[in-house]
């Protein structure tokens, strides 16, 4: 079983490739169960306690970052540059909402867009070295909030909710493409 580092803590993660089984109706967790995990991932997206936060890690005010625009200057920082194309395909997002992305990165003057020197046609995106600095600080400050987070849980623990999160996110990978209402 492979960790995460902390470079992945850094980076967005692509989509799994491998093939998830999801439990059928005949085995569906009990309702209280279900509402708890419901209720808690609900907070863990949306809850007041996440925002406040999100906003140590990310910045506030004008120039404060939503997860999506942490998660593009995250992608960012990993390439010289990026074909806008390519950056939506990794950000698993349609190419106009990382086209939004990049522009409030670009306002801020953390990210800059360019013509291919090859094609002019093609737009490419970068990394500013102040968006560098700014990943480098929500970084730091991811890893640090991270580490007071788990050092809660003991090392066993640690390794079953690892498991079980990457279980969970592959999971949901799998019922977003199979799923039918």
């Amino acid at each position: 079983m492979r960790f995460a580092s902390v470079e992945d803590m850094n980076s967005t993660p692509q989509p799994s490739k491998q093939v998830v089984s999801v439990p059928t109706e005949t085995h569906v967790p009990d309702i209280d169960v279900l509402a708890s995990i419901g209720f808690s991932w609900r907070e863990l997206r949306r809850g007041a306690v996440a925002d406040r936060l999100r906003d140590k890690l990310f910045g506030e005010g004008d120039s404060a970052l939503d997860p999506g625009q942490v998660d593009t200057l995250d992608l960012l920082v990993e390439r010289e540059s990026w074909r806008m194309g390519d950056l939506a395909e990794a950000l698993r997002v349609d190419p106009s909402t990382a086209t939004r992305a990049i522009q409030r990165l670009e306002k801020l003057d953390l990210a800059r867009r360019s013509a291919l020197p090859s094609d002019g046609r093609v737009v490419t995106v970068s990394a500013t070295a102040a968006g560098r600095e700014r990943h480098a600080i929500i970084g730091e400050r991811r890893l640090k909030a991270m580490s007071q987070i788990l050092s809660r849980f003991s090392a066993e623990e640690l390794v079953v909710l690892a498991d079980l999160l990457d279980r969970f996110v592959k999971s949901i990978d799998e019922v977003a493409v199979t799923f039918e209402p």
